[in-house]
């Protein structure tokens, strides 16, 4: 899908066509599901099939298309041909860019349903005209959407990349070492820091690689590159299962496609 997504806040007016509907029964997305085809609802209303969301919140445009997501029921039975399904059952099911927008809709609509009132004196918020804020008329504090920042790392030594297996892995699959930013840290700090505690070796030639969304539950991933200095591998057991050294044309079952994580190793078997 080429069609650009534009982001926005103020809801489009009535009569306005069909809309991508991003809507969600806890953290389930559902789905259009017919002979193992899977796709993203495109209707007038959720009303139109027979639905009633408790909330919804405007995304934005993609292309021409008005894009929403919704908080449905948690006790829901879907459609005839839907079904609702997990995020990251739908990895390979759903193209990027529509898989970017629901990620978006389940941050979006989770953040919407867990800040109806003021966490410091309890009064109803208020949703925010021009910028996707709540705001408590009461005490004036402002909510923004949570977004957790992690980071990333690719570790190469010559040909060869350190890949780790998290204990919640599909059985044989390995990934990039990755860990969460703490309070005061710089993001460079904590690629040092994860990958000590994690594998227990030392890095040098830290670069910046890119990053990607990730709604598990409300992140940004980082990705730097960085090459090996010193030291064994020695894994905290209480984050990793396995991790070791492997050869670019000898590499393990990896994360999806869609994941930054394999975006990077792709890059690095196709530029070394």
């Amino acid at each position: 899908m080429s069609e650009l997504f534009m982001p926005g806040v103020t809801p489009p007016g009535e009569n306005v066509g069909s809309a991508w509907w991003f809507a969600f029964s806890g953290n389930r997305l559902l789905v259009h599901e017919k002979e193992s085809q899977i796709a993203i609802p495109q209707l007038p209303t959720l009303e139109a099939i027979g639905l009633n969301p408790l909330r919804t919140q405007f995304l934005g445009w993609l292309g021409n298309q008005p894009c929403l997501s919704a908080e449905l029921p948690q006790q829901m039975t879907p459609p005839a041909d839907m079904a609702l399904r997990g995020l990251r059952e739908l990895y390979a099911a759903l193209d990027e860019t529509l898989f970017s927008l629901a990620g978006l809709g389940f941050q979006v609509m989770e953040w919407d349903r867990t800040h109806q009132f003021c966490g410091a004196c309890g009064q109803p918020t208020e949703s925010a005209n021009h910028e996707r804020a709540k705001r408590c008329p009461s005490c004036r504090i402002t909510y923004y959407p949570r977004v957790s920042p992690a980071m990333i790392v690719l570790i190469s030594r010559g040909d060869e990349i350190l890949l780790g297996r998290a204990p919640r892995f599909r059985a044989g699959m390995y990934g990039l070492i990755a860990g969460y930013v703490e309070p005061g840290e710089s993001l460079e700090a904590a690629v040092v820091r994860e990958v000590k505690e994690e594998v227990g070796i030392t890095i040098k030639d830290l670069r910046y690689w890119g990053s990607q969304p990730w709604p598990f539950p409300h992140t940004l991933m980082v990705g730097y590159t960085a090459t090996y200095a010193e030291g064994d591998i020695v894994i905290d057991k209480q984050e990793l299962a396995d991790a070791a050294w492997f050869h670019k044309d000898s590499l393990p079952l990896l994360p999806p496609p869609v994941s930054i994580a394999r975006k990077m190793i792709d890059w690095f078997v196709e530029t070394h």
